[in-house]
């Protein structure tokens, strides 16, 4: 399969909302923001160049100034509250996560109402109070305490699951290949994960797709997919990349 023939099954699908006169809701999610880099400086050209806004997930913990001044220029980036320090609590042979049930509830909570306090004041317009847990992963128990510390929406990795204590933005297509070689997973098999989200979705669905990335892990094939995505989709009349504040404000 030659690389163009690869994004055909999503020009056919996004062609099929085009003739139905629907639109897809496209949003970007990028993880494990802290400081910037080579690979930030990267994320954010591609996605000022394709006019695709960007919600950075920042860990609290290890952030400051200087991811304030680098993101200060990019008018088309959020900032979202990614745990507090990006720790794994979890026993050897259980999935990582920081926010599950391993401590007192009182100490995550607290965490995250310090994490939220400190990425409020670094940067007042570009924070949106969604919390990204790390890993993807909290404990339910916790979900009903995230309104009283200022957090009104979360966002984790799957389908929403209607009917809990809080707006969810979730991501459906994860570009790296976390279980095998740890790059980018192939783009063939991520422009099928793509094209079963929108044939998921029914008319009068209105789940945005969320895209997930990791940029200080891309190698080529994560990099040359994410290019290809935007270029396929930034000006295309069935895509609408829209900005996670404004999905939240829906």
């Amino acid at each position: 399969m030659t690389p163009d023939q690869a994004w055909m099954p999503l020009r056919a699908e996004l062609e099929r909302w085009r003739a139905a006169g629907r639109t897809a809701r496209l949003w970007f999610r990028d993880d494990d923001a802290v400081e910037p880099t080579d690979a930030l400086d990267r994320l954010l050209k591609l996605t000022r160049d394709a006019r695709v806004p960007l919600t950075l997930a920042v860990i609290p913990a290890s952030t400051g100034n200087a991811l304030v001044d680098r993101l200060s220029r990019e008018q088309h980036v959020a900032v979202a509250l990614h745990g507090w320090s990006h720790t794994n609590h979890a026993a050897a042979d259980e999935k990582k996560q920081e926010l599950g049930g391993h401590r007192p509830a009182a100490i995550v909570l607290g965490e995250l109402r310090d994490g939220y306090g400190k990425l409020e004041r670094l940067y007042r317009q570009q924070f949106i109070p969604m919390l990204v847990p790390p890993w993807n992963r909290i404990d339910q128990a916790l979900v009903a305490e995230l309104p009283l510390l200022g957090l009104n929406a979360l966002s984790v990795y799957g389908r929403e699951k209607p009917g809990g204590a809080i707006r969810l933005l979730n991501t459906h297509v994860d570009i790296m290949n976390w279980h095998g070689t740890r790059g980018g997973r192939p783009a063939a098999e991520l422009v099928a994960a793509l094209v079963a989200e929108l044939q998921s979705r029914p008319e009068g669905d209105l789940e945005p797709i969320g895209i997930l990335a990791h940029h200080l892990v891309h190698d080529a094939t994560a990099w040359n997919f994410l290019s290809r995505l935007m270029e396929e989709t930034h000006d295309h009349p069935a895509v609408a990349w829209t900005a996670a504040p404004i999905l939240l404000q829906a």
